[in-house]
């Protein structure tokens, strides 16, 4: 349908700020207050938002304007080496729906087969809000690996078999929906947790993504820094030794061999043979297990030793920690104690180091937040 320049203008904000007051949208938008109000009339004949009271502003409650469903939904699709997950919201930033799949196979081996998957788990996703794809105005996709600014793996020996594809063109064509995007994984969690978790009062941040990889996302003054080609945040590709083992990357002795989830199940399986993913290794360590106990510390303090770097070059206010599930003092005191180890005092002293609060959901819920633009 079509509105006005100013009623789409206010539609962007909130589309990507998410709920606000009429005061908040006076100064987002730079629109005039009357022009603001005659933009929301507009919206509001045409049933695309609703006002709420919102808590008390001054002495009075303050309105509260969000997009109504009927403005469109926003979806968010997380590839993982072992999973799909698919999260829906509508425009106001209600989450609806958040599907979940386990893989039998690696996603790494078989694109064609998991975006297909993908495609399936968003229909069902939309069923079970009695949507359809028609009402869909974005999606944003996530996958474990580098993405360049045009869409391509940054990394080819990293996904190769992914290498050849655009995969948010191949998702695209497959959901019949031009707007598609994609952005790594690590980046769409930063994105979430900086709007609606950990990071949601801070401006300059680190999300770690801790599974079988390692990777982070950065946002500076409030926006993903993504650098100059889109691959900024491969943490589990920093050099930690020069001589250490080959990586799958290409180079030697990378964070991922001594603190990623393929390293540590490796080693802890010496002694657990039977032991199932990650989530079972912290549990196991959470429990009192020692060796368990000592991988976690040590890659926890591997983790610091690479954060260190960070931290000297971009003093972040905040690092947030996620990924699998474990226990706060397992992992966030050992990256500490690395970071005390190898990064300036004064930096080191005025950092949070915190966990995620967004959980598993925090690439989906980013894919939602790429879909509604909230990174522009």
């Amino acid at each position: 349908m079509e509105i006005g320049p100013a009623a789409r203008r206010i539609s962007d904000v909130l589309r990507a700020r998410g709920p606000r007051t009429r005061s908040e949208l006076v100064t987002l938008s730079g629109l005039s207050r009357p022009t603001v109000a005659n933009a929301l009339s507009e919206l509001s004949r045409l049933d695309l938002v609703s006002e709420e009271q919102g808590p008390p502003a001054g002495g009075r409650p303050a309105g509260v304007v969000r997009l109504t469903r009927l403005a469109g939904l926003a979806v968010g699709v997380d590839i993982g080496r072992r999973h799909v997950r698919v999260a829906i919201a509508d425009l106001g930033h209600e989450l609806l729906a958040d599907n979940f799949v386990a893989l039998d196979a690696d996603a790494d081996d078989h694109p064609d087969q998991v975006l297909d998957l993908a495609v399936a788990q968003v229909d069902l996703a939309l069923g079970s809000i009695a949507a359809t794809r028609d009402e869909i105005l974005g999606v944003g996709l996530g996958i474990p690996a580098p993405v360049t600014r045009d869409g391509r793996i940054g990394s080819p020996t990293l996904l190769p078999a992914w290498a050849t594809l655009l995969p948010q063109e191949e998702l695209a064509g497959r959901l019949k929906i031009p707007g598609v995007r994609i952005d790594n994984d690590a980046n769409l969690g930063a994105l979430a947790e900086h709007m609606w978790g950990s990071g949601r009062d801070c401006a300059d941040l680190v999300f770690v993504k801790l599974a079988t990889g390692i990777g982070a996302g950065i946002v500076l003054d409030g926006r993903l820094y993504r650098g100059s080609v889109g691959t900024a945040g491969e943490l589990g590709h920093v050099t930690l030794d020069a001589r250490g083992s080959l990586c799958r990357c290409g180079n030697r002795g990378c964070v991922e061999l001594s603190a990623g989830g393929r390293a540590l199940l490796a080693q802890a399986r010496v002694s657990h043979p039977a032991l199932k993913d990650l989530d079972e290794l912290a549990s196991l360590a959470a429990s009192g297990d020692p060796g368990c106990r000592r991988l976690l510390a040590d890659s926890g303090r591997h983790l610091g030793f690479a954060l260190g770097g960070l931290l000297n070059l971009i003093n972040p206010d905040r690092i947030i920690v996620g990924g699998f599930t474990f226990e706060p003092e397992l992992l966030l005191e050992p990256i500490q104690r690395g970071l005390a180890e190898t990064a300036m005092a004064a930096a080191v002293d005025a950092v949070e180091v915190v966990t995620a609060s967004l959980g598993e959901r925090a690439s989906a819920l980013g894919g939602v937040a790429l879909a509604l633009g909230v990174d522009s």
